[in-house]
């Protein structure tokens, strides 16, 4: 089960809302991926009118707990009114908070980040933080008050996958007690099932369903391979090794005697 601020989840996969050629298939494509979670973009769905009334009705159809998050932000003050906002919009202490330091990256500014989460802890939030795979970062978090980290596999909407697969494995390690979540940049099943047998609880995405050619087969996949990435984990995969080993070894098996016996 997946634990998030003391909720617990069947699904490991969080989904996002944006992105995709209708409502309804919106709708069918977080159904088929069995996510519980949904993130919403405050500033999108807050433009309000008949087509958000619509997506507030899909929403409740689904039955999931929405995260809303404040994608969109690049200052700490903007962020904090955000989550402010988000609080008051869906009765949630939950909020994902993104302070965006590059616009042409998306990368999160760390220090904002770390910033605004001060902030939202003390306001009594549940901050679950987009970051870089910063270990030192991930770490101030943590000590901030996060029970849940997300740091990126890569940028957001890039498709990349993990990038920096060995410092995320790090972050992994020296972070055993903290829900690890990959967060951006994973464009394919097999990104999602790898981030999972690394020993991360959970990916959050939302471009590599919404903008792929059927969004509600990708759906699919992504939950296919986010069991077959936690069995592995669970199971405990074999090392790498420098030389090859027979699977079926040779020596000392009494090939010939068989055969000799066969023709006595």
């Amino acid at each position: 089960m997946l634990e998030l601020y003391g909720q617990k989840f069947s699904s490991r996969l969080l989904i996002g809302t944006a992105r995709y050629p209708s409502l309804a298939v919106m709708q069918e494509a977080v159904k088929t991926s069995g996510a519980e979670i949904v993130t919403v973009s405050v500033r999108r769905e807050n433009a309000g009118g008949k087509d958000g009334d619509t997506f507030w009705n899909i929403i409740r159809e689904l039955n999931v707990k929405v995260l809303p998050n404040t994608a969109g932000c690049y200052s700490v003050e903007d962020a904090i009114s955000t989550a402010q906002l988000a609080r008051e919009l869906f009765n949630t202490k939950w909020i994902k908070l993104e302070v965006i330091g590059d616009k042409a990256t998306l990368q999160p500014d760390v220090v904002g980040t770390l910033e605004a989460t001060k902030i939202l802890l003390a306001d009594g939030f549940e901050v679950f933080p987009y970051c870089t795979e910063d270990l030192t970062v991930a770490q101030r978090l943590v000590e901030a008050g996060c029970k849940v980290v997300m740091p990126w596999g890569s940028q957001i909407g890039s498709g990349k996958g993990i990038v920096h697969e060995e410092a995320l494995k790090r972050m992994r390690a020296e972070l055993p007690g903290v829900s690890l979540i990959i967060d951006a940049g994973l464009g394919a099943p097999s990104h999602a099932a790898k981030a999972l047998e690394m020993g991360y609880d959970a990916v959050l995405l939302n471009t590599a369903v919404a903008g792929s050619g059927n969004p509600v087969k990708m759906a699919k996949a992504f939950a296919q391979a986010l069991e077959a990435g936690r069995a592995a984990f669970e199971a405990g995969m074999m090392k790498p090794r420098e030389i090859a080993q027979a699977s079926t070894p040779v020596a000392g098996t009494p090939f010939a005697n068989t055969a000799n016996a066969r023709s006595s």
